[in-house]
């Protein structure tokens, strides 16, 4: 996965601690966690693509989330940035070399490789798909006391 998937992540769940209607700038976004801004802001567009974030348009502009943290889930963030694809393209190289000549009979059979590695890939995203931002949000509050409180004044929510 790419670093953009961490970086979204980041933003969504400091918006979910913004929790209000005022959108927050891609520059405050990029700089609370000291990142470039134009490359946050095509994670940033992504997520408005994926319908996670609404972009607002203006010198008070910027982000804010389209529904609630509840309803989202961590999937949709990382298939947002990295897209639908599987991980694994199998690409049938078991009808290559040594396999060249095996019969016809033996390759219309799934391939064990790719079924392990489809079986892997559904799931982890069922795991994905089953955590909730908010569940994420929960957890980190857990392990960082008062991250929620120091967010909120990051971005002059207090």
């Amino acid at each position: 996965m790419s670093r953009g998937v961490e970086w979204a992540m980041h933003v969504v769940l400091s918006l979910a601690w913004v929790d209000d209607d005022c959108p927050v700038s891609t520059a405050a976004l990029a700089r609370s966690y000291d990142l470039p801004a134009p490359y946050l802001n095509k994670q940033l567009q992504a997520l408005v693509r994926a319908g996670i974030l609404s972009s607002v348009p203006g010198a008070a502009g910027g982000f804010v989330l389209t529904r609630s943290a509840k309803h989202i889930s961590v999937l949709d963030v990382v298939t947002a940035i990295e897209g639908a694809e599987e991980a694994f393209r199998c690409t049938e190289i078991r009808a290559q070399g040594v396999g060249a000549n095996m019969p016809a009979s033996q390759l219309s059979m799934p391939c064990a490789v790719s079924m392990a590695m489809r079986k892997a890939d559904l799931a982890w995203r069922r795991e994905l798909a089953a955590q909730s931002v908010d569940d994420v949000r929960v957890e980190a509050e857990r392990h960082a006391p008062g991250i929620a409180e120091r967010m909120r004044q990051a971005y002059d929510r207090t």
